[in-house]
């Protein structure tokens, strides 16, 4: 009996040490495919990514060298991690400080030699250019050198559909996440607290200075950054950007009123607390006069819920300390 039980006892010990065996197998198999399932999604490579002009860009690996042709798409490759990789940007590039040091392409007529001498795999266009600059996206596109044209963002789903776009090219898509999710969470907090207004105010929003002044209406950025701050635009019944009459526009009586022209132009909020004829408008009459960084209320990329802070804070100060 005692032989017996020496037996049984050695056999569940062997038992156990060959299941406890199997268990670290398994465990060491089940970490190799998540490895496996890891590297497999960084390694999505080739991927097709539809473009603003419906071309299906098929992009064979992951980019080592990127060329951006437009302030937005640098600003967006930057945010998601890309910055090392750009290595050519526009003339209009100022954001991030990294751009200074970055070979530039050319401004409105890009330098198509020095684009190819940058020997990039992925150039980053723009719909606002592509007609214009079709015959130089092909001639980059012959050279080699995927091109792909993200969209004109119009709103704020534009912008994140900008991101993605850019992100899915560039094997970045979890930084796209994360990206646009602490944007609307941000924007949410804005829209949060904007809903405790009670008295909303009519604002102007000049993107060109007198005599030739320069607003926007509905479905631009700017008319759903007002919306969103629960302010008026004195335009919004008006389509796109607009010149607008200054009669009509001091018959609408602005409570506030946003410049966007300072980078350019010497005191533009004295200019318009001088204008003759305007003394009886609201703004006037209050010194209600606020000039913003035109770039982050007007550069459709990731600071453009900046923009909308900077925006809620010259309307509302009272409220957006």
């Amino acid at each position: 009996m005692k032989k017996l039980s020496s037996l049984l006892l050695v056999l569940l010990l062997t038992f156990g040490m060959l299941a406890a065996c199997g268990e670290q197998k398994e465990s060491a198999k089940d970490q190799g495919n998540g490895n496996t399932e890891q590297k497999s999604e960084e390694l999505t490579f080739p991927v097709t990514v539809k473009d603003a002009l419906d071309n299906e860009v098929v992009i064979d690996e992951k980019p080592g060298k990127i060329v951006s042709l437009i302030p937005s798409n640098t600003e967006i490759a930057f945010a998601l991690g890309l910055g090392e990789k750009v290595v050519g940007v526009s003339d209009f590039d100022n954001y991030p400080e990294e751009v200074a040091s970055k070979e530039k392409i050319g401004g409105m007529e890009i330098n198509l030699e020095k684009i190819i001498s940058l020997k990039p795999d992925l150039v980053l266009a723009h719909a606002s250019s592509a007609h214009n600059g079709a015959e130089g996206l092909q001639q980059l596109k012959d050279s080699g050198i995927d091109v792909l044209v993200v969209n004109d963002a119009q709103n704020f789903e534009h912008v994140y559909d900008s991101i993605d776009m850019i992100a899915k090219a560039t094997g970045e898509t979890k930084e796209a996440d994360e990206l646009i999710t602490s944007m609307k969470d941000k924007l949410e907090e804005i829209k949060t607290k904007a809903a405790e207004i009670k008295e909303k105010k009519k604002v102007l929003i000049e993107v060109s200075p007198a005599p030739e002044i320069y607003t926007t209406g509905k479905n631009t950025f700017m008319n759903e950054m007002f919306t969103l701050i629960n302010a008026e635009n004195i335009a919004a019944d008006q389509e796109g950007w607009i010149q607008m009459d200054q009669e009509a526009m001091i018959s609408r009586n602005p409570d506030v009123i946003i410049t966007t022209y300072g980078y350019y132009t010497e005191n533009p909020t004295e200019q318009v607390l001088n204008r003759k004829g305007w003394e009886n408008v609201n703004a006037i009459k209050n010194k209600q006069v606020i000039d913003v960084d035109s770039d982050s209320v007007t550069r459709s990329g990731p600071r453009i819920v900046e923009g909308v802070e900077e925006l809620a804070k010259a309307v509302y100060p009272e409220v957006f300390k």
